[in-house]
């Protein structure tokens, strides 16, 4: 079992509109952008549930998952509307990282064990409507369903369903409904008008609610339906789960503050890279109280010496720093911190701060995926900006047929060139063919980020 709860985002797709999960609210917006709004909050997964009702629509959810899958790092549970093995395809060649099937609906039961089988039993859920399907569940372990997600009959599961569950002994996610729509008051209720947001103080009533059954070691973490204002509310209540003594996956510094070496003004400066590009951002500086806000929200925070108080970067910009990671020097007098950057990093609206040049030698960049995302960028600027007498634009115009064609050419040659010892030729020809390649992945809109994500996922 794992060792800290999930806190997941739940949200609802049908002809375009999203919802919470079990469509008690509704969202403006697409699901890529309130995905990614979560995520860099804290949420630790995605869960979409698919109610369309036509194909075409199907295929629209579709297409919203696949785009947010581009969007964000944290993985996808995805299902809802799943007839055949080509729709749990569908929904996994999209991105997600698993396909829940309906064990209220026999017909997804039979295509349980040979999605499975195809797609390995990690990859495959079984949805549970409600606890009287709790009985089945080793069946459903047994056609290789490796995850349950739990409908309780309220909000969130009862004392009583509580035991139905730890009897299962099976993993298991729970469906929790908004506890908005709760009764205000009584034994199982809530206090209305009490707010998650990250803005609001005081002890969350999702804490109160879950503090009994993620007690349950089954219990691996909950699906939310949030209002709006809330979908920021992820650190803010893992916070106080661990301040309850549940554990969440929050951010905790390795080295206590107290071993930090600081300079004159108690300070510690600190080094913020793209988290994916490793582009150098900006440098500022960390007092203990920024250090320990941007472990506890998962934003950058800084300490201003001109101003001498805290600072969020991008509080007032929209330009936030969301951690992915901070590191150490050897010296303990710097720090490192890798970042999602939302907008540029620079007050000026440049990229980085680090964008005037003092003195530069040419050199040839070697970098493997600089190298390929350069080819690429010049591969897309001729497609869209066609040059007299380019042999880029000379396939384009030719067609995918062509570019197939060239394609299969070059991969053959790297077959002959591998007979022969030298490595050399071999080198060249897998060069024409990654050529050759990115034309193809430019004709059908493919990104080296979906290719590398998709490599890193398997």
């Amino acid at each position: 079992m794992m060792d800290y709860k999930k806190l997941i985002a739940g949200f609802r797709y049908r002809e375009g509109r999203i919802t919470s999960w079990d469509g008690s609210i509704s969202y403006e917006g697409e699901l890529k952008e309130l995905a990614r709004f979560c995520c860099d909050n804290g949420a630790d997964e995605i869960f979409v549930y698919d109610d369309s009702a036509e194909d075409a629509d199907h295929e629209a959810a579709i297409a919203a998952i696949r785009e947010t899958a581009r969007e964000v790092d944290e993985p996808i549970l995805a299902g809802g509307r799943v007839k055949r093995l080509e729709d749990v395809k569908k929904y996994l060649y999209a991105g997600a990282e698993a396909v829940f099937l309906n064990a209220g609906c026999q017909e997804n039961v039979d295509l349980m064990k040979e999605a499975a089988d195809r797609f390995g039993n990690e990859k495959i859920c079984a949805f549970l409507p409600d606890l009287s399907y709790g009985a089945r569940t080793e069946e459903f372990a047994q056609l290789g369903a490796s995850l349950m997600i739990l409908k309780p009959e309220g909000a969130v599961p009862s004392l009583k369903e509580l035991e139905e569950i730890g009897s299962m002994e099976k993993r298991c996610l729970i469906l929790c409904g908004h506890l908005g729509n709760r009764a205000a008051a009584g034994e199982d209720g809530v206090r209305e008008n009490e707010s998650l947001s990250s803005e609001s103080a005081g002890a969350s009533p999702l804490l109160d609610d879950l503090k009994i059954p993620f007690g349950c070691p089954d219990i691996e973490g909950a699906v939310l339906a949030l209002e709006p204002e809330e979908l920021d509310a992820f650190m803010t209540m893992k916070q106080q789960f661990k301040g309850a003594g549940i554990q969440t996956d929050t951010f905790e510094s390795a080295v206590d503050w107290s071993e930090f070496k600081l300079n004159g003004d108690g300070l510690i400066p600190v080094i913020v890279q793209d988290y994916k590009t490793q582009e150098v951002l900006m440098l500022a500086y960390m007092n203990q109280e920024a250090f320990s806000a941007t472990l506890a929200t998962g934003r950058m925070t800084y300490f201003s010496r001109s101003r001498q108080t805290l600072w969020v970067k991008g509080e007032t910009s929209g330009h936030f720093q969301y951690v992915k990671s901070l590191k150490l020097d050897c010296d303990k007098d710097t720090l490192l911190a890798h970042v999602k950057q939302i907008g540029p990093a620079c007050h000026t609206g440049n990229p980085t701060c680090f964008f005037t040049t003092l003195a530069e030698k040419e050199y040839r960049e070697t970098n493997p995926l600089k190298v390929f995302e350069e080819e690429y960028r010049v591969i897309l600027d001729r497609k869209a900006h066609p040059k007299e007498g380019s042999y880029t634009n000379y396939l384009f115009d030719k067609g995918i047929d062509k570019i197939l064609k060239k394609l299969g050419e070059e991969a053959s040659e790297i077959i002959i060139a591998s007979k022969n010892p030298d490595p050399e030729e071999i080198k060249y020809e897998i060069a024409d063919f990654l050529y050759h390649m990115m034309v193809l992945m430019a004709e059908k809109g493919i990104t080296w980020e979906e290719i590398t994500k998709e490599v890193a996922n398997r």
